[in-house]
């Protein structure tokens, strides 16, 4: 099912000054609506973190920013195949993905974090998971970075569809490992008795991928100025302390 939403993104220079004549050009921005807190539907209005970064985008470049929600698999065939114009939802940026699109800048700096049960102190990190069993979802990148570790025949790594917060906080593993982002705000948002073990072990960083030909590079490098000064006005770090109390669009102190 799609659904659409819009979200006025008009330019603001309309009352304020001197005007550039400007054509109304809309960007169509993919994203599933169902990934908390980044994009998600409450009260039947979509909200989060990559709605409000891409409405601040739309405001900044003169765009006019339509929603298209649908399946997180059918995103990138959607960018494809020009039904959409790019991806809000943590898209990682991958050699694979590299040579396929386009993309700015990076917006959300990110790192793939081991958590473990509440008070367990045996495990502090990524090098004290040797001889541990830990828990990944299921053909998630994280699950490739595990297996990438020089130590990873020392890892009994158990691969989940799902739970695999509830399986560590009733100690049927030792940890699993999530991005550091939504390993905070499962911590913040469950009762689940979790902590985070030590700082993130491999730099993720998320971007829009854009379809390599002149339309989507111009549209690309019309995108990317918004986001440069977007970050230098502050509107980004504004916007992640809103939904994440902490600045996720650079990166995380060591």
């Amino acid at each position: 099912m799609k659904n659409r939403y819009f979200a006025a993104a008009v330019i603001a220079a309309l009352s304020a000054g001197p005007v550039v004549a400007q054509e109304s050009d809309t960007l169509r921005v993919g994203m599933s609506g169902g990934y908390f807190p980044f994009t998600f539907v409450s009260q039947n209005e979509l909200q989060g973190f990559e709605v409000d970064v891409m409405n601040a985008v739309g405001e900044e470049a003169g765009l006019e920013i339509e929603f298209e929600t649908m399946s997180f698999s059918g995103l990138i065939g959607a960018l494809e195949a020009g039904r959409i114009d790019t991806i809000a939802n943590q898209i990682t940026i991958t050699p694979e993905r590299e040579a396929a699109f386009l993309f700015t800048q990076p917006y959300v700096i990110d790192g793939a974090q081991v958590v473990t049960r509440e008070g367990n102190d045996e495990i502090d990190g990524v090098d004290s998971l040797r001889g541990k069993t830990v828990a990944v979802n299921l053909g998630s990148n994280f699950e490739q970075l595990l297996r990438e570790l020089p130590f990873a025949d020392e890892i009994n790594i158990r691969t989940y569809e799902s739970n695999i917060e509830q399986d560590t906080a009733l100690g049927r593993v030792d940890a699993f490992v999530m991005d550091r982002v939504s390993s905070a705000q499962v911590i913040k948002e469950s009762p689940l008795p979790l902590q985070l073990a030590g700082n993130p072990f491999s730099e993720i960083r998320n971007a829009l991928p854009f379809r390599n030909d002149e339309e989507g590079r111009e549209m690309r490098d019309r995108v990317d100025a918004a986001l440069t000064a977007l970050r230098e006005d502050g509107t980004l770090t504004e916007i992640s302390e809103k939904w994440f109390d902490s600045d996720i669009t650079s990166a995380p102190e060591e």
